[in-house]
Parts: structure tokens; sequence; C-alpha cells
């Protein structure tokens, strides 16, 4: 962490940024809200210094008092509802919200409710307009919200803040949520959203430094699209360049951020960095040789504000400063950025003398009871019914045990304000159930050092009461329980104090009471081993980030008996004894009563979050355990699954939801008892097991990850989700840009269909996905109800990215068009035939960039110059091919390798015929490009350019 600012300048800052602006009429041209958007922008920045226009280019913009500009701040956190915010000076601590806490993004998007979505986000932004009215300083108003990252692998740790595998489904539900927070003015904004993280972030591990390849028909076709929703909707104002690189750049560097994205709308669009960001470009990433370098090409790839150092802006305004001195920048370039800030800022009404129509918000709406009922009606909507044996709903039981770790509490996450109140599932059962047992259904353990004989024990709640071996015989002092969460992942807490075990670098200690934190140390795995003793992995966030000086820490003893972490050769060993039986006292009660509740899943600060990747979807040992011996108990057993990511489990009666907020428990039992009839779906595959590609690799035509491009059987499809009624499907219809389906309810309830429209292209020059969604409808039938739901399907819909020519084409092929409820169950099914073109066959006698390939193995791509432009880089055994081509005999190549190299050009496969061996001079960098030539044959099909050393090419032509 940094050092602390010193008291007196932070005083002086402090005031400076508190100062009131004076109350003013409308003196100004910026000022006056009957003039265009431009001409008050352009007045007030014709008005500013250069020190002031570099002060508004920070995250913490400095009031400005001789025009009446108050301080504005970036960042207040709205995923799913007003996270919380960084406190005045403190880049680390955060000021929580104590206002709505709605489900978990992923929640928000198994609703598949566009519709109750926008509601979600109107609520959202009502409640940052209050927190902004009781705090401007702290509550900024430009909220980082939403998360439109694409969930492609279930194991990345930010999986709770994203909404889905799917882009269009993605783009949906992130354009109804930014629609809302924004409000309905057609030029004010209630608050102004900006779409994390651009682009291609789905790792934790190394994600500052790992490089996402992108092939460019999956960069347009999967990648791009769920960002180009909501800004071509006009559903947010700008867009968060995210910590890793795509194809060898930086994205805080990304040109995208101009070119690419700006594209897409006629709006001005703010965009900003990710927290530190700018600094990684040479601190860590070691892209740029110094600092000034570095922040004229931020600003230079479309950034518009720099998330640094806090609140404070000196830093970047020596940098900048520096950067327009060495010529890296320009003044223009500085003004375009700031235009972007005040454009924002005057739709926020910072600039009318009354604030704008949103200004008359109060802290009245936050957590409102019209929010709360709109809470709990969207966790209901959202909860997923995975399997029914047929003993959902539940009748009214006379009892029923509701067991579990997660039966009675509710768990925020990192992105989550503090929930001002809590109604848990076994609340919610309460109030229905009159006789009501319950248990967490957890082991009670000691944990005795083998060599010792002694017991590991609490001594005291404070940081330095260290974990020692005391005890002799069990106490409550030295007896923990543990629950087992997911991953093989468990907390420890002590029985006698009610804290958590937990690790600061140097010892254990229990002054926790939850896992929290950017830090959580409170996690350890208990590896048993052969001889039936077990060894103590900690696996706090400090060892995975590596700022913990071991590699793979565990748990060892002082000589003075106390506990800290050691490397593996020097762990200790230790007996696990159970001193009282959860699980078998959970089992005990189910058994009593008619009806049994399980509600088991995730902690969503332990075993994965931001920072931190998942090893596996397993639900813990303990909880599996828990499951089969309350099912062997009772028959009429239900599973509450409540997790924020797919997990590997399955029980005949199973309901699955996120964490879902403060009225959790109100839905469970709305659904559980069937006031309310579950039609929530799930938004990503559910593996069947733990046999997953690695997470750095983002090809899934490849990989074969997600509903698009799988084959393997999942344990749960995508769109995958159970009702309490039936629905027939009937006359599947297709008419012009129209497709039609009848829809009725055949069973004896009311009750929610998700329909889903699919299509897959039957032939293609090109790879094409197993199916993909094209558009869906939430609606709600009557018993015997029909409804003909329409979607419309266009022709343009359909188009491909054709890498070969660096378009989108429509291709002459066939289609299947597929309706149904879920993408493993098309109910109705037809066809349609698409006049579109023939890809014409690729002339390689042309310049051709090697980044347009049809195939690969082994290689990367990477950053033709630090600008902009993309290549392939290769060693010994890569290849790139090119298929359906016709090629000359002349050959001649842009290359660059520092040491020099050669690759071979084969027909038909990379150890086909050869056709030439091209040597490749020493250019003297990988950013010193040079020429290369060679004689081949000419010929057609297939070409393949296989690497012989380490080098980069650029483009080629064969030419005849």
């Amino acid at each position: 962490m940094r050092a602390r600012t010193p008291l007196l300048a932070t005083l002086t800052l402090a005031a400076a940024l508190l100062a009131a602006p004076p109350v003013q009429a409308a003196d100004y041209p910026f000022q006056n809200p009957g003039l265009p958007l431009e001409q008050r922008v352009s007045d007030l920045l014709g008005r500013l210094t250069l020190q002031e226009k570099l002060s508004l280019l920070h995250q913490s913009q400095p009031a400005i008092p001789r025009l009446g500009i108050g301080y504005h701040k970036n960042g207040t956190e709205a995923l799913h509802g007003v996270g919380w915010s960084n406190h005045l000076n403190d880049n680390w601590n955060q000021k929580f919200a104590s206002g709505t806490v709605f489900p978990q993004a992923v929640g928000l998007a198994s609703t598949w409710d566009p519709a109750q979505i926008k509601k979600v986000g109107s609520a959202v932004g009502d409640e940052a307009r209050g927190y902004n009215a009781v705090d401007p300083v702290l509550w900024g108003l430009q909220v980082w919200a939403p998360v439109v990252d694409l969930l492609r692998d279930p194991r990345a740790g930010r999986n709770e803040e994203g909404y889905s595998e799917d882009p269009l489904l993605t783009g949906a539900i992130s354009t109804a949520y930014g629609k809302g927070l924004q409000g309905d003015d057609p030029f004010y904004l209630k608050a102004a959203p900006v779409l994390k993280h651009y682009l291609a972030y789905n790792n934790e591990a190394n994600r500052s430094l790992s490089s996402s390849n992108l092939t460019p028909k999956l960069k347009h076709e999967y990648y791009e699209p769920a960002f180009k929703a909501a800004i071509s909707a006009d559903a947010a104002t700008g867009v968060m360049a995210s910590y890793n690189l795509v194809n060898g750049r930086p994205n805080h560097v990304n040109t995208d951020l101009n070119t690419q994205v700006r594209s897409w709308t006629d709006k001005t669009l703010y965009n900003v960095s990710d927290a530190w960001g700018p600094h990684a470009l040479t601190d860590l990433e070691k892209y740029y040789d110094n600092k000034p370098e570095a922040f004229a090409a931020v600003l230079k790839a479309g950034l518009d504000s720099y998330t640094i150092d806090g609140s404070d802006i000196g830093p970047m305004v020596q940098n900048l400063t520096a950067a327009l001195d060495q010529g890296r920048i320009t003044q223009a370039d500085v003004d375009k950025a700031v235009r972007s800030v005040l454009s924002i800022r005057t739709r926020l009404g910072h600039f009318d003398p009354d604030g704008g129509p949103y200004k008359k918000i109060t802290k009245d709406v936050i957590n409102s009871a019209a929010n709360q009922r709109l809470n709990r009606e969207t966790a209901a909507k959202a909860a997923v019914l995975l399997r029914n044996s047929g003993v959902l709903p539940l009748a009214k039981p006379g009892s029923a045990a509701v067991v579990g770790p997660l039966s009675g509490k509710l768990y925020r996450d990192w992105y989550a304000g503090q929930m001002p109140y809590q109604v848990t599932p076994l609340d919610g059962i309460k109030e229905r159930v009159g006789n009501v047992a319950t248990s967490q259904g957890l082991e009670r353990i000691a944990l005795k050092h083998l060599d010792s004989g002694k017991y590991v024990t609490a001594t005291g709640t404070g940081p330095d009461d260290n974990a020692a071996l005391t005890d002799t015989a069990p106490t409550a002092a030295s007896q923990w329980d543990l629950t087992d969460w997911t991953g093989g992942v468990s907390t420890l807490r002590n029985a006698g104090n009610g804290k958590l075990l937990g690790g600061d670098w140097r010892s254990l200690d229990t002054d926790d009471a939850d896992p929290d934190g950017w830090y959580v140390s409170q996690q350890f795995a208990l590896e048993r081993q052969a001889d039936g003793s077990y060894l103590i992995r900690y696996a706090g966030y400090e060892a995975v980030e590596g700022w913990f000086a071991l590699p793979d820490p565990y748990v060892g003893v002082a000589a003075d008996g106390t506990l800290g972490l050691v490397p593996k050769a020097q762990a200790s060993r230790f007996g696990k004894e159970v001193v009282s039986d959860g699980v078998a006292e959970a089992a005990a009660q189910a058994a009593k009563a008619e009806v049994a509740v399980v509600v088991v899943g995730s902690h969503p600060f332990v075993a994965g979050r931001e920072f931190h990747d998942r090893d596996n979807l397993q639900l813990g040992e303990g909880q599996r355990r828990l499951i089969e011996a309350v099912r062997k108990a009772n028959p009429k057993t239900v599973v509450v699954l409540e997790t924020s990511y797919p997990v590997i489990v399955d029980a005949p009666n199973l309901l699955w939801t996120t964490h879902a907020g403060s009225e959790t428990g109100h839905a469970i039992a709305d659904v559980l008892f069937g006031d309310v009839n579950p039609a929530g779906r799930i938004t990503q595959t559910w593996p069947a097991s733990d046999d997953l590609p690695s997470i750095f690799d983002y090809d899934l035509a490849k990989t074969g990850m997600t509903y698009l491009y799988g084959k393997a059987k999942p344990l749960y499809s995508f769109g995958h989700g159970l009702s309490y009624t039936s629905f027939g499907y009937q006359g599947l219809k297709v008419q012009g840009d129209k497709v039609s389906v009848k829809v009725t309810n055949t069973g004896g309830v009311k009750g929610d269909e998700v329909v889903q429209l699919y299509t897959h292209q039957q032939s293609s020059r090109f790879k094409q996905p197993v199916k993909q969604l094209r558009a869906f409808q939430r609606i709600t039938l009557a018993p015997g109800e029909s409804r003909t739901v329409s979607f419309t399907l266009k022709k343009s819909d359909l188009a491909v990215w054709d890498h070969t020519r660096n378009t989108w084409a429509v291709e002459n092929a066939t289609h299947d068009i597929l309706v149904g409820s879920a993408s493993d169950r098309i109910r109705q099914s037809t066809t349609l035939r698409v006049s579109g073109e023939t890809i014409p066959v690729r002339d390689l006698s042309r310049t051709t960039r090697a980044m347009d390939f049809d195939d690969y193995s082994g290689v990367a791509f990477a950053d033709e110059t630090k600008i902009s432009g993309e290549v392939v880089e290769g060693t010994a055994g890569d290849w790139i091919s090119f298929t359906g081509a016709s090629y000359g005999s002349r050959l001649t190549a842009s290359v660059a390798s520092a040491a020099g190299g050669s690759f071979e050009v084969r027909a038909g496969s990379p150890t086909g015929a050869l056709l030439a061996t091209v040597q490749v001079p020493a250019t003297g960098g990988i950013y010193q490009w040079g020429t290369a030539t060679a004689t081949a044959m000419a010929g057609k099909g297939s070409l393949f350019l296989v690497f012989k050393g380490d080098l980069r090419i650029k483009d080629f032509a064969l030419t005849r």
C-alpha cells in the first residue's frame, strides 16, 4: 500500500475538494441549459487553464470555484446496487453503501427479463443520486457498471460480476440495466454508466501480464458485441479498459478505444482506466520505459480519465505536463479528452444552475419499501429450478428441517454494499412453517499436532494474539467449526471466540468475524496424507497474488509453539479429530421433519473472487456429505444451491440462486412454496467435469467452451430451467424477417416461459457455432392460455466475419431455425434459405495479413507496434494456414526477429510438400521490420507457414 498523505496536505486538499461553488445564475454559456451541448462544452473548455484541464483528466476532479464548478469523483461501484466508493485521499479504504442489495449480476441476467432489469437499474440509479445528495464528494455519479465481460470460463474469479457466456444475452441485459441507471430523460443522465472491462478479460491469474489471444473472427463475432450492444443503444457513456493484454498490447493503450468503441455511437463517450492501470504499463508490464511516455499513450489511445493515486492528481499532472513538453501529446489531445469529461458532466447536470432534473432525488429513495419489493420480486424471478422429482412446490408442511452453512446467513460480495437487513432462507421458511429445526451441518473438529500432542488453540481476538499449540485436551478455544466451501478451500471458525483462523503474512490469529476485504487470509485446505494425517495449506489471497514470500505456504509450528506459515517441506502434520458431527445432527433433524431444505453453496470471498481464479468447480466434500446424509434421512429433501458460478453438484430437487441480496430468503420461500413459479434460466453452461481447457485459451472455436462451440454433454445446458407447469410449442413459421411460434401453457398453474430462438448455419466457408442465440422473450401464461411469440430475425443478423476480406458477409446458405426452452431443449425447428454471397477463393498473390489465417497451432498473436497493428509470433514447430487459396511463386514477407530464423511454406499440411524455405534476417528487434523473400512452387489449396525459429510475420504475398 502507498504511504498516507501528510495531514496538512490532506486538510488543504480536502478543503479544495469540498469548496462549495458559489450560488450562480446562468452567467456563462456553459451554465445555460437552453444551449446545445457542444456549445456549452466549447464555452467551458475555452475558459479553463491548462492546469485545470489536466486536473479534469483524473478520477478525482478538484473544484474550480472561480467558475462555480464543484468537485467530482468517478467510480461509484453499482454492479447490483450501490456498492462502495473510495474514501477521500485513500485508494484502499472503501466506504460501503447500506442501500438495496439486489441479486448478483449473473443472477440478474438469469431472469432473462430486460424489462425487470431496467427497473432494477433505475432503482440503483435513484439510490446513487440519493447517496450523492448526502455526500457529493464521496458518492460520484459516474458509476462503474455494468460488467459485460463474457463468462466463457466458469472458473474465472469474477464470474459473479458478469451476465452470461452469450454476447446477445449479455448485451440485452446490460442495455436494460444501463438504460435504467441513466434514466429516461432524452438529455440528462441520472447516472453515467461505464461498461467493464474492455476487452476479453476473463482470468485473474496474471491478469496484468497475460495476453488474450483473439482471432479476428472471434473478436468481431464474440468478444466485441457484448460491448457494442449497450454503447450503440446509448445505454452506456463509456468503457473501462481492462488489466489484461489483447494480442500482445495492454488494453489501456488499445486503440480500439478510440476507433472501434467510439464508432458504435454518435454520442460522446467518456472512457476510463481501471484502478492503477496506467501505472501498470511501466511498473508491472514494462511496456514503456517511463511514465510520460505511458501516460501519453493512454490518452492518445482513447482513455479520458486516469484512475490512479487516490485523490492525488499531482503525479498524473506532472507526467502529462512532461509528455506535453516532450511533444508526445498536444494540447489538442488534452482538449479532446477534456471534452469527453465535460460532455458527460454537463449531462449529469453539474453545470446547470439547478443541478438538472435528477437533482431533486433525495436520500429517501435509499432502501425504500418499493426497492425492497422490487428486490424480492427480482430475486424470485432469477431463481433457477435445475431439477425436480415432483417434490416441488412444497405443500404447506407442519414441520421442516432447514440446514446447511448458508441456511441462516447471507453474504455480500466484493462489489456489493452492506445489506441493511437480511432475510435468510431460514427466516423465509420460518414465516411459512410453524415447526422448524435448523443446523449448519458442520463438523466441529480439533487439530492435534502429532509431534507434540497439543492442539491448535486460539489465544485471543487481537491481531497479536497468535494461535498456538496450547491445549493438551480439546476445549472451546481449540475446537473449530469447519466449513468446506468449494474447490477444497475451507474456513475454520473458533468455537470459543467465534472468530476465524487467518493469516497475516507472519503468523496465524483469530481476529476476523468473516472472510472479507481485499486480502482474504482466512482460507485453508486440509490435505489428507496417505498415513491419515493432514497438512494444512494456507490458501489466502496474499499467497495467490504473489505478495507472500512463500510460493506454496503451509501451517508450521515455531519453537515457541505459535503457528506460522512455512514451505511445504517444513509443514507440520496434524490429526483431525471430530468433536461433534453436524452432518449427523442435520440428518437426525431431517428424519423427524416432513420436509428438509439443505442450503449449500459458495462464499463470495472464498475459493475465488477478483484476483483469484478457481482451481475446480467442486462443491466442498463436507457439503456433499451433508446433502447425501439428509437425502438418505428424508426423501422429501430439497437442495438450495447458492453460488456465484457453476458448481458440479446434482440432486433430485435442486434450486439454484446466486447470492441474491437482502431478500434472498423471501425469494427462495416464494419459489419453494409455489407463490412464484420459477422461470429463471442459467446464462452459462454448467460443465459436467473439471476437465476443462486452459483458462488462458480464449479461442472458443478450438476449446469447445460455451454452448456455442461445446459438443460434450454438460451437467446443465445454457438456457436450462424448469417450471411447475408445462408448455407446448406449435406452428413455427418464418415469414420475411419474422419468426413466430405459438406457445401454450399445457399445465395446471400460471407460469412464465422463456422462449429462445437459436439458429445454425448448415454450411459455411468458416467454422460455425453449434447453435447461436438470436432472440428471446419471457412471457406469462395462465393454464390453457396460448400466445404467438414473434421475433425479428434480419438477414444482416446472420452475417459472419469474413477474415479473408476483413468485412461482414452474409453467405449463401441454409440455416436451421430452432425454438425452445433451452439450448438443448429445442421444441420446434424449420429451415431458412438465405440468399447471400459465396466467399471467393483466397488470392494470396495479394498482400495478406498473417493474422487473417484460417487455422493455427502454437503461435501467439502479438503487437506490430506499440500503437497499432497485430501480427503472428511463432517459434519452431508453430504454424498458420490458409485454406481454399491460390498462390504464385514469388514470396515476399514482412518479418521481425531479434536473432533471425526461418519459416517453411508447405502445401496441404504442416508436414506436406515443401514449397519454399524462407530465411529471415535478424532485424534488430520485435518491432524492427524487414523483408524476407524466396521462390516457391505456385499452386492451389491449403497453404501452411511453418515456423522454424523465433520470429514475427506481419504479412506476405506469393505473387505470380
